[in-house]
């Protein structure tokens, strides 16, 4: 037996670990690798990059995600989920009075849950389902199980957002080796790809945020030097302005929620539209038997996103003013998200930034390629390119003092990772415990910014007013996620906490859901290919019955009875539960039509080539 893989002295080359980058979307999300020393934006069966980020919860309590869900979206909306992730780590009260969903939002405290027909899920629980979806194609792909990921975050995702974030990602069976702002993935994946150095710009506009960032790239170092932007502005407000307008054209009034999902779709589907086209006609039936019908030209449509556009641009000029940075010194602005394909976004960039934006990478793909650059990286693949990652943070966090006003520790914009500490004392005579009122937002008011935590300090030994020494320490991780701990100084009493907020999901309530998936996995893995089994049946039959009604003059009455035959086997089949079954009949007719596919070929190529000469083919 030979055991030597390698010269003496030499050491065996250390086996690369499989890690991803995840871009997890308002409206569509993806999933990235390094192969071969190249960024690869993973596909799904059918050669599609982009998976719709939409949940639905079905009667027999299985999970459809992506394309299979986005079908209910007006037969079954109550129990169907997009732009989940405005809602991450936002409380009932977070909502903005103008947003209205057709969901059923149950009445509990902390973050906003749903009421479905499989029970109250939080977007935690719908955000892990779109997760586990991208993991699962990433291990199909990859042929084997991930190390971990490198999951992307709105740079102005405030702590909250960002926990809730990384609790769908360990609900999804994921180990998250980082969290890191959308803009600085994009700057990762340009400058990379580019060599690019100087200042950029990265004007990120994607389904349901905004975010602007003001990244220095400097031979491999990539520092952020300013964030800003909108967590609850993006392409779902475009279209909601087309959706008004059409209920303003056509008056109607209250829609249903089938009715307003149909119309939200058009309205979506125009905006797309109008990127190559000056204007499109919008045509959807209703429920009631009738059809709207109207026409939106690019200059209505423009009219009606003006103040969102310009929504855009007050965050840009803060970021720059933060970076202490004119227009003039910015090299290039890079755009990321798909509603930055709309003309009047590339417009009102180019005239802010006096300079085309640079449109090299694909706007949809470029976050998940800098995630997966990063995640493989931190995965210890690096290669002989090392870069250095210097990101920031978004918010201002500080505490509470008298009077209700809020003293900031760490300034917005801080490098990370990072920990600051300041003193405090006590308020009154013989004071022995002091409560700590942990805070993340800009305003000098306590109420007008996020509670993130509350704690006390106990065991203060009694001394006069102003004698205690009370040293309040912050850290924050490179994931934007913070820690704080008060020690008396004379004493030595301390007392410390990891600021969890009560939107995020407890550490029992995640084990729980992941002991409930492992204790009902087989079923859902048969639910799973019954139903994937089903689809793939009726893809067949409506494919077949299509070439019969098209070409059946091609087989004898014998061959005809026989694929008859098989496709009568395969619809009573496929309505049953039995999957096994499915594929096997499935399979039978596939067999059974090879020979007519292959005739349809060959007629198809005598046909296309009928009246034509021998010398014009050569020719």
């Amino acid at each position: 037996m030979l055991l030597q893989i390698s010269e003496p002295g030499i050491k065996a080359p250390k086996p690369r670990r499989i890690a991803v980058g995840i871009d997890l979307g308002t409206t569509h999300s993806l999933v990235a690798t390094v192969r071969d020393q190249r960024p690869e934006v993973l596909e799904d069966d059918q050669g599609r990059v982009l998976l719709p980020s939409v949940v639905h919860y079905r009667t027999d309590h299985t999970v459809d995600v992506g394309y299979e869900a986005l079908a209910w979206q007006t037969d079954d909306p109550e129990n169907t989920f997009v732009s989940v992730k405005r809602y991450m780590g936002r409380g009932r009260d977070d909502l903005p009075e103008r947003h209205s969903a057709p969901y059923r939002f149950a009445d509990v405290p902390g973050m906003v849950q749903f009421e479905t027909r499989v029970g109250t899920v939080s977007p935690v629980q719908v955000s892990a389902e779109i997760l586990k979806a991208l993991r699962e194609r990433a291990i199909r792909a990859l042929g084997d199980d991930i190390a971990g990921a490198v999951i992307t975050v709105p740079a102005y995702f405030d702590d909250a957002q960002r926990q809730a974030t990384k609790d769908a990602a360990k609900l999804a069976g994921l180990e998250v080796f980082r969290l890191l702002n959308e803009p600085t993935a994009a700057a990762v994946a340009y400058g990379l790809d580019q060599a690019a150095e100087g200042v950029y710009a990265v004007y990120d506009l994607g389904g349901g945020t905004f975010d602007i960032s003001i990244l220095k790239l400097t031979r491999g170092v990539f520092e952020v030097l300013a964030t800003n932007g909108d967590p609850a502005l993006g392409g779902d407000d475009f279209d909601r302005a087309v959706y008004d307008w059409i209920l303003r054209e056509t008056g109607i009034s209250a829609p249903n929620a089938g009715d307003a999902r149909r119309l939200l779709s058009a309205a979506r589907a125009a905006k797309e539209r109008l990127s190559d086209q000056t204007s499109v006609l919008i045509t959807t039936p209703l429920s009631n038997g009738t059809a709207v019908k109207c026409t939106l030209s690019r200059e209505t449509f423009d009219t009606l996103t003006s103040d969102l556009v310009k929504r855009t641009i007050t965050p840009v000029r803060k970021a720059l003013r933060d970076a202490g940075l004119s227009i003039e010194d910015i090299k290039g602005v890079v755009l990321v998200g798909g509603a930055t394909r709309m003309p009047c976004i590339r417009k009102a960039v180019a005239e802010f930034f006096q300079q085309p934006p640079l449109v090299d990478l694909d706007p949809d793909k470029v976050v998940a390629i800098g995630a997966a650059l990063q995640a493989n990286a931190l995965a210890g693949n690096r290669g002989d390119d090392d870069w250095l990652l210097l990101d920031v943070i978004p918010l201002s966090l500080g505490i509470e003092t008298m009077g209700g006003l809020t003293e900031k520790i760490i300034p917005r914009n801080s490098t990370l990772p990072l920990a600051r500490a300041q003193e405090f004392t006590t308020w009154k005579d013989g004071q022995t415990a002091m409560s700590i009122h942990v805070v993340q937002g800009e305003r000098e008011l306590v109420s007008e910014c996020r509670s993130l935590a509350r704690f006390e300090l106990r065991g203060i030994p009694p001394m006069a007013a102003g004698a205690a020494r009370v040293r309040v320490t912050f850290q924050v991780d490179a994931d934007g996620l913070l820690s704080v701990s008060a020690a008396e100084q004379t004493s030595g009493v301390e007392a410390k906490i990891e600021v969890k907020p009560s939107y995020g999901l407890s550490d029992a309530d995640i084990t729980r859901m992941i002991e409930d998936s492992y204790k009902h996995a087989r079923d859902d893995m048969e639910a799973r290919r019954l139903r994937e089994q089903k689809v793939e049946a009726i893809r067949l039959l409506e494919a077949t019955e299509a070439a019969l009604a098209e070409d059946s003059e091609l087989l004898s009455a014998d061959e005809l009875a026989v694929i008859q035959e098989s496709m009568r086997i395969l619809k009573e089949t496929a309505d049953g539960d039995d999957w096994e079954a499915i594929k096997k009949a499935a399979d039978a007719l596939n067999e059974a039509s090879t020979e007519f596919a292959a005739r349809r070929m060959d007629h198809s190529i005598r046909k296309a080539l009928a009246g034509q000469k021998l010398e014009e083919l050569d020719a």
